[in-house]
């Protein structure tokens, strides 16, 4: 038994030590998409500032695929020693678990939930030719013109958001997918598509042009940034929300010192007014969650959206 004890002690001290000298190298931080995107400029803020703060490098790799699958299964399948992190997405670890009928990696079991980062809602934006001035006007023009009109999306998300609206609503729209923000953006302002959904930081240039409506915003309170923005809950849909958020893990079996540790400084770094500046021009807010907060978050969202895919049917794009 004394043999048993001391053996434990030896581990718990070992852990400790551990937690107390991490990072001893360099930490990637692996992004499942390409570069460029607002969950690469979103981690590069935050790597930035780790390195900045804990005297080694925190690196981000980019490492894109299949909606996320690809470079979130790496982060799931590395080492748990907490020198691999991922910048996951309610679409890499919520959505995917069920939009795919394979898929990789666990978000829940496979992962170690650090804190979400920022959340990103996104506006439903309206061409001009559309006869209405509201949301509400909106969804009884669809009703009374089913199947007219057409809204794009770009990502699996934004994809599901629409679904969700439409299911809620009750109306029929075409759905017209598209590769990013950019060409989304393009063929709603040359009304090849009626209506988008899109980012805020991707929808404001269109909007300050003129050439697009603002209908509302996804989330379920106005945002800070556009607060003259409705939500689509306080204009005719309540209950609705529909909002991306980005957020760190580490794979499953990291020490939990080193979890506690990294959750410590990320908190410290969300609460700077220049990272939360940083984040406000990608048309995101800051957010800070212990480790238990997320997680439950993600288990929260798992559930969610695999009610909406299973009641509209929806498939990956």
């Amino acid at each position: 038994m004394r043999k048993l004890i001391l053996a434990i002690a030896m581990l718990v001290a070992a852990g400790a030590a551990h937690a107390q000298g991490y990072p001893t190298k360099p930490v990637r931080i692996i992004v499942p998409f390409a570069p460029g995107g607002a969950t690469d400029l979103i981690t590069r803020i935050v790597a930035q500032k780790l390195s900045d703060n804990l005297k080694q490098q925190f690196f981000v790799e980019n490492r894109g695929g299949a909606g996320g699958l690809v470079g979130s299964e790496v982060a799931a399948k590395s080492a748990p020693d907490g020198y691999t992190l991922v910048m996951g997405t309610s679409g890499t670890h919520a959505i995917n678990f069920s939009l795919y009928d394979k898929p990789l990696y666990d978000p829940v079991k496979d992962f170690k939930a650090l804190t979400r980062v920022a959340v990103l809602p996104s506006m439903i934006l309206m061409h001009p030719s559309v006869p209405a001035k509201n949301l509400r006007e909106l969804i009884a023009y669809a009703k009374a013109n089913p199947g007219k009109l057409a809204y794009a999306s770009a990502g699996n998300l934004l994809y599901l958001s629409g679904a969700l609206f439409t299911s809620m609503a009750g109306i029929d729209m075409l759905h017209v997918p598209f590769k990013g923000a950019g060409p989304q953006i393009s063929a709603i302002m040359n009304n090849d598509v009626q209506i988008a959904i899109t980012p805020v930081f991707s929808a404001l240039p269109a909007v300050k042009s003129g050439k697009v409506k603002v209908l509302a915003v996804t989330s379920a309170q106005r945002m800070s940034a556009v607060p003259e923005y409705p939500t689509v809950a306080e204009s005719g849909l309540p209950g609705y929300e529909a909002v991306s958020w980005y957020g760190l893990f580490t794979t499953a079996g990291t020490p939990a010192d080193v979890v506690s540790r990294l959750n410590v400084e990320l908190r410290k770094i969300l609460a700077l007014p220049e990272i939360k500046e940083a984040l406000a021009t990608q048309g995101a807010e800051p957010v800070i969650d212990t480790p238990e907060e997320f997680a439950a978050i993600v288990r929260a969202d798992v559930e969610k959206w695999a009610q909406i895919v299973k009641q509209t049917g929806a498939k990956a794009d």
